[in-house]
């Protein structure tokens, strides 16, 4: 499903954000990304789904060396791709429904269609009376939970989750990763990074660790 062979990224004038990392990671799998600020995770995520591009190295996703596809292609292949950003995303002008179901719309998926999975989804992360709310009007961890909604009404193959607890209080935390060990069992390959180690000896995965952009464990 996704390989890494000897990555590399770095930019002008600066260190090696990612040096010479090697994996596997299985279709189907859920995987902790973890290491402090600044070892990588992040850049990690962007180079999956071709926000960035390797400086070396190459990206297998899905079959697809990531790295040679022409940039026409990339919509294409971000439509298998879910993401929760750190930052969230949303689009400001638009209700909580609309954000929801935009990559439905970016789809061409009918007006009807569109807004019964972006409502099936938003009850399923408790916020199906804020639909007709804009982004502003939420807190930040409503936010998240409309990321996450968004990320998953596509029924994504793969998912990537950029700190989707750091906004969330302890009882959102669990119900927001039982989300995504869900659409892991649907078959959906998810990849979460994090910082927060309480979540790594609470739910045991595999764990995949990253130092100063150098791959330190994978366990």
């Amino acid at each position: 499903m996704i390989q890494l062979f000897h990555v590399r990224k770095e930019y002008p004038g600066d260190t090696a954000v990612l040096d010479d990392v090697t994996l596997r990671i299985e279709k189907g799998e859920f995987v902790w990304l973890t290491g402090p600020s600044g070892a990588g995770k992040s850049t990690l995520l962007r180079l999956l789904f071709c926000a960035e591009q390797p400086t070396s190295g190459q990206i297998i996703v899905g079959g697809r060396n990531v790295g040679r596809l022409p940039r026409a292609a990339v919509p294409y292949l971000r439509r298998n791709i879910g993401v929760v950003f750190q930052d969230f995303k949303l689009l400001d002008n638009r209700t909580v429904l609309e954000n929801v179901g935009y990559a439905l719309e970016v789809l061409g998926a009918s007006d009807a269609d569109i807004r019964e999975r972006a409502r099936k989804r938003l009850a399923q992360v408790g916020l199906s009376h804020k639909a007709s709310s804009l982004p502003r009007r939420l807190s930040g961890g409503e936010q998240q939970r409309v990321a996450i909604a968004r990320a998953l009404v596509n029924d994504p193959t793969i998912l990537l989750a950029d700190e989707p607890t750091g906004n969330l209080d302890p009882s959102l935390t669990e119900s927001t990763l039982q989300l995504l060990f869900d659409a892991n069992a649907r078959g959906t390959t998810v990849i979460v990074a994090t910082h927060d180690r309480g979540l790594l000896q609470r739910w045991h995965r595999r764990t995949i660790g990253l130092s100063a952009g150098k791959l330190v464990f994978d366990a």
